[in-house]
């Protein structure tokens, strides 16, 4: 099972830097287009820089917005990894006060208010799991999404209707994944067709 976290809620820091105000904001995101719109939500128009990062699985991203390469996204993106979070998204605000903070000075502020911030997050655990397909008669359809829906950790999606049943997306627990598939051959007497996805 993985050790990655996320947010529970959107959570802020602040801290002021040689006259210089900076906010974090994080929060959790669920694909790039949210966090797009995490980003967008929480960038102040008014502030001299809202510089930001991203990560949701492999996937990253992040922006210097104006700062001098690299030292504003990227203290960002490393303060979400080094606190094992995934499936997260930040955006640092500076409103700049008068003092030029030079670029370590830039990277020890942005990536610190962001670790300041993230440290103050309540976290959800996030479970390492496979994705999986169930194809079902309708006669055990309902039994399926009973069954399944009550345990923890599964996750499914609205089901796809077919001719003759449906096919269940599912997220299962990666130590699960066997025990959930012989509990459905079980409970449909092998009709039920479970597919794995390595």
């Amino acid at each position: 099972m993985s050790s990655l976290s996320t947010l529970a809620s959107t959570a802020t820091g602040r801290q002021e830097i040689k006259k210089s105000r900076f906010i974090a904001v994080a929060g959790p995101v669920s694909d790039e287009a949210e966090a797009r719109d995490f980003i967008a939500t929480h960038s102040d128009l008014t502030a001299n820089h809202n510089c930001w990062a991203w990560r949701i699985g492999q996937g990253y991203r992040f922006n210097d917005d104006g700062e001098p390469s690299g030292t504003a996204g990227k203290p960002i993106l490393q303060a979400i990894d080094g606190q094992a979070l995934d499936r997260v998204a930040v955006v640092v605000t500076r409103w700049f006060g008068g003092v030029l903070l030079g670029s370590g000075g830039l990277m020890r502020a942005y990536g610190g208010t962001a670790a300041l911030c993230l440290r103050s997050a309540e976290r959800i655990a996030l479970l390492d799991t496979v994705p999986a397909t169930v194809s079902c008669l309708f006669g055990d359809l309902a039994l399926l999404q009973a069954r399944l829906t009550a345990l923890v950790g599964v996750q499914m999606q609205s089901p796809a209707f077919t001719e003759t049943g449906a096919d269940l997306i599912l997220a299962i627990p990666r130590g699960d994944a066997e025990a959930v598939a012989q509990m459905v051959t079980d409970l449909t007497s092998g009709r039920a067709i479970v597919r794995l996805i390595e």
